[in-house]
């Protein structure tokens, strides 16, 4: 049947064009091979006719290939004979950029001997029945087909979903990141806001697991405003990105997926699993309970809108309710929530409000999402109907304002203050506006205005425990900066980097906030404070974050800043913590007073105690115009409520004060010292992936890397290379990407081609940055070393 969309909008709209083309970093081109094989500090994938390595036999993930031209060394003992002795200077290597020259000629000389070995002992020469087929694909759908760069997906139909298993190429769309703790928790008794991001179909440049080189992307930053975060497409099941999971779990927000079903296709898929016995819709549930824990988001919004049987609408209910208690029992506080649009009798008929005639679905699941075409007087009667249960019901705001709607745009406080009136939640559709309606020049400005005007009816959540620390990388940039320097010049977008995001205060012609692209100390953005200090005061503070926890009894801050403006040296800059009223907070010991209002300022610290230098390597960080500071406070019986940058002037003034200040990174932590960090083990390679490469004596390699390392010791892992070569020759390391869990593909590296008879030696290196931030000692990080050679001539040289 015909959907009425102007009408009864449901949660994305068929006006969005179908996804564009990805601009990628790397690009790559078709017609390859791909293979499992496994390479792990010992043989790996064969050499192939012209000049490329030649294809072994497959193998299962995670298992060596044998009799392979392509060898491996691998830092951390686990390299072969042959291999440890030049992986075990791999640090050497990473520190000074090159072996001393007799050292790597007696080492190439080696490798030639060895390579002649291998050769005679397995006769690689005549493998002819290794090579590959013309044109095999990487797996489905976990690949981009034309640069085999590892992509989120979606599932298409009631078939593909009961088919789904757990794959090993799966691992890539799993989230790194588990669900922060935050305060007051989701189910706490004050109205929710849920954000159902829909933008042209979904799947755009955000399906690029490890990033693209998107200049100007959409992004959202605003988390501490809202509670749930759900990923919405047109495709039967929608598995959220996993960047998208990865940012909002680091912010504490719980992510959602979409299973949908519309039109007469969507009749057949109901038909197929609700008019059926109980163990159709079960199979169903269990599926998609199972696919939330696998990939680790958690939940679903559940979107029927077509109509339904009487066999199929009586079955709904009872399918609603085991989903509901198979995703409460996989995940941990997940969610189901229902959109409304089915009535009880089988009827699509989008209600705008809680009824009777929906109450039933509402009654067998976490919550309603409401239609958007809604009046004041369904509110009175949804918040009555609901009951204790009003808080569940989300009231949907469609911010492109499609339909008899109240508001939308920039005016969508005015619908989101009525929802509040009434005690109940709010889920803001399509906030993508921001972005596809006013463009994307002025879009950070924009999407500041838009969260602005909403953040009186947002109750904003705290942060609840410690360590804190970021540097305010929106997950994108124009440039990617380490240490206040830039580091890789180019646009690049991965929400996946995405750190902590503060909460953006505004205060209209005394104080912004936003992202600065420009100068960055690590990532991709720095946050720009920008502001006034008003006549005859001394100060102001600019909270950052709410916090809500026990303060320990030691804090050490640390804060990297730079002062823009005219007179930046008239200017000081420091962190405020602020606790709860108690009458039994003391700052310093029992004895000391309490600090009016709750106020703390903490001792700057000149240099780290003994004992703490490391803890607080920050202290002396500063560099390119940074300045770092380091602070303790010692608390006795607190709770700690804000954290707040002061910026201070030094003599009062009758005249206000402007002030342009970038903060680069801000750290909470307590007086700890943290255990020296493990080494990244079992490093590996396989489904390598040989190209013809961009210049005639080159060619290009794909690969993927696997390693293991404690789980929640490190933020993410930095992939460099210190490049190819087939003879001495002075090496660097060149940052290949960064990786948030123990694997990444590295796609499309230009290698030099070798010439008969020569081996050629890829060394790769994988660095852990801890959440502490200290660094870790090379001999520490993960080390590979791939030898390849050209063994026959003639032949297509894609392989794997």
């Amino acid at each position: 049947m015909s959907h009425p969309w102007d009408t009864h909008p449901s949660p994305g709209h068929p006006s969005h064009p179908a996804p564009q083309g990805s601009r990628r970093r790397r690009a790559g081109g078709g017609g390859a091979c791909w293979g499992p094989g496994a390479v792990r500090g010992g043989a790996g994938a064969g050499s192939g006719a012209g000049g490329a390595p030649r294809a072994a036999p497959p193998v299962e993930p995670g298992q060596a290939a044998a009799g392979a031209a392509v060898s491996a060394g691998s830092g951390g003992g686990s390299a072969m004979a042959e291999t440890r002795e030049g992986a075990g200077r791999c640090g050497k290597r990473a520190e000074a950029g090159a072996e001393e020259p007799g050292e790597e000629e007696e080492e190439e000389e080696e490798e030639e001997r060895a390579g002649r070995r291998r050769r005679r002992r397995w006769g690689w020469g005549g493998c002819s029945s290794l090579t590959p087929s013309p044109h095999p694909s990487p797996p489905a759908r976990h690949f981009d087909p034309k640069t085999t760069e590892p992509i989120s997906f979606f599932l298409s139909g009631l078939e593909e979903l009961l088919a789904w298993q757990p794959d090993a190429n799966d691992d890539f769309n799993v989230a790194a990141v588990p669900l922060a703790k935050r305060q007051p928790p989701l189910h706490s008794r004050r109205p929710r806001t849920l954000v159902c991001h829909d933008m042209r179909g979904g799947y755009l440049e955000d399906r690029f697991i490890q990033g693209s080189a998107t200049r100007d992307p959409y992004v959202f930053y605003h988390w501490r405003y809202i509670d749930i975060f759900v990923y919405f497409s047109h495709h039967t099941v929608t598995i959220p990105p996993v960047c998208w999971t990865n940012a909002a779990h680091r912010n504490g927000v719980p992510v959602l997926g979409t299973f949908i079903t519309e039109w007469t296709d969507g009749e057949k898929v109901c038909e197929a699993f609700l008019a059926g016995g109980p163990e159709a819709y079960r199979a169903v549930a269990e599926q998609l309970a199972r696919i939330a824990r696998h990939y680790g988001f958690d939940g679903w919004l559940v979107n029927i809108e077509n109509t339904l049987s009487p066999a199929a609408v009586g079955n709904l209910p009872p399918f609603l309710r085991h989903l509901t208690a198979r995703v409460h029992g996989a995940v941990p506080g997940g969610l189901v929530i229902w959109y409304d649009s089915v009535l009880q009798n089988g009827a699509l008929r989008w209600q705008n409000e809680l009824t009777e005639e929906n109450r039933v679905f509402f009654d067998a699941c976490d919550g309603l999402f409401t239609n958007y075409n809604w009046k004041e007087e369904h509110l009175e009667r949804t918040r009555a109907l609901a009951g204790p249960r009003h808080m569940d019901v989300y009231v949907g705001i469609d911010v492109f304002a499609r339909g008899d709607v109240i508001s939308g745009g920039f005016d969508t406080d005015k619908s989101l203050r009525l929802i509040r009136q009434h005690g109940l939640s709010a889920a803001i559709f399509a906030p993508g506006w921001v972005y596809e309606h006013l463009g994307e020049e002025n879009f950070l400005r924009n999407e500041n205005k838009f969260w602005g005007l909403l953040a009186e009816y947002l109750p904003t959540h705290s942060i609840c425990t410690l360590p804190l620390a970021t540097s305010f990388s929106l997950g994108m940039g124009t440039s990617r900066f380490l240490d206040g320097k830039e580091e890789e010049d180019g646009p690049w977008y991965d929400l996946s980097a995405q750190e902590i995001q503060p909460l953006y205060p505004e205060l209209e012609g005394r104080l912004s906030t936003s992202c600065c692209l420009q100068d960055a100390w690590c990532g991709g953005s720095s946050l720009r404070v920008q502001g006034t200090i008003p006549p005859g005061e001394e100060h102001v503070a600019v909270r950052l974050f709410s916090l809500q926890m026990p303060a320990p009894p030691k804090l050490f801050l640390t804060l990297l800043y730079k002062l823009e403006g005219p007179h930046p040296e008239e200017l000081t800059v420091g962190l405020e913590l602020t606790t709860w009223d108690s009458g039994t907070c003391y700052e310093g010991n029992i004895t000391s007073l309490p600090e009016p209002n709750g106020r703390h300022h903490p001792r700057f610290l000149p240099a780290p105690p003994p004992g703490l230098a490391k803890l607080l390597a920050a202290c002396h960080r500063g560099s390119h115009g940074w300045t770092s500071r380091c602070y303790e406070l010692d608390l006795q019986d607190c709770s700690l409520r804000d954290l707040s940058l002061l910026v201070s002037r030094h003599q009062p003034s009758p005249q206000e004060t402007p002030f342009t200040c970038l903060l680069g990174e801000v750290r909470v932590s307590v007086a700890n010292v943290a255990a020296s960090p493990p080494p990244v083990q079992s490093l590996s390679a396989s489904q390598l992936w040989w190209q013809e490469g961009p210049e005639e004596d080159q060619l290009s390699l794909s690969l993927t890397l696997r390693w293991s390392f404690p789980p929640g010791r490190a933020d993410c892992f930095r992939v460099l290379s210190l490049g190819a070569r087939c003879r001495r020759r002075q090496s660097s390391l060149q940052l290949l990407g960064l990786a948030h869990a123990c694997l990444y593909r590295a796609v499309g590296l230009a290698v030099p081609r070798p010439a008969a008879g020569q081996s050629c030696r890829l060394e790769l290196l994988v660095e852990p940055v801890l959440r502490d931030q200290l660094p870790v000692d090379p001999q520490h990080w993960g080390r590979l070393v791939l030898v390849y050679s050209d063994l026959v001539r003639g032949a297509s040289t894609d392989g794997y």
